[in-house]
């Protein structure tokens, strides 16, 4: 089986299930709509992918006796008292940019290069997050 690609959404939505299934065997399945084509994607690979072309380049430092996290570039960056504590305060400060990039930063010329990050934290668990702020070695 090659990839799926459909030319209308009527067309699209008679073969959903082949769509799916390309997605989750990791083909490429897209399907257009007026001038624009759209691509399933199997959510783990995907992630995965994310997860490699965007290191965190998270930098955690020691500060008046806890710690202080912020990624380089990004307006995000979380402070706790040990350095557990700041990596889950970060993983919730991520989740909020991403909530606030979906709401109302996409468009924002500083913010709307990182949709891949947003996709990376929306598509992660916080244990996928932490990883990704850390490596897995803690």
């Amino acid at each position: 089986m090659t990839g799926v690609h459909f030319d209308s959404y009527t067309e699209a939505r008679a073969h959903f299930e082949a769509l799916l299934d390309a997605a989750e065997r990791g083909r490429v399945a897209t399907v257009r709509r007026e001038s624009a084509t759209t691509a399933l994607v199997d959510v783990a690979r995907l992630r995965r992918c994310l997860a490699a072309v965007t290191p965190s380049h998270a930098q955690a430092v020691p500060e008046d006796g806890g710690w202080s996290i912020f990624i380089p570039g990004l307006p995000i960056a979380a402070d706790g008292r040990t350095f557990d504590e700041v990596v889950a305060e970060m993983v919730d400060a991520l989740r909020d940019y991403a909530e606030d990039w979906q709401d109302h930063l996409l468009d924002a010329p500083n913010h709307r290069e990182n949709m891949g990050l947003v996709q990376l934290i929306s598509l992660s668990d916080d244990d996928q997050l932490r990883e990704w702020l850390v490596g897995k070695a803690r």
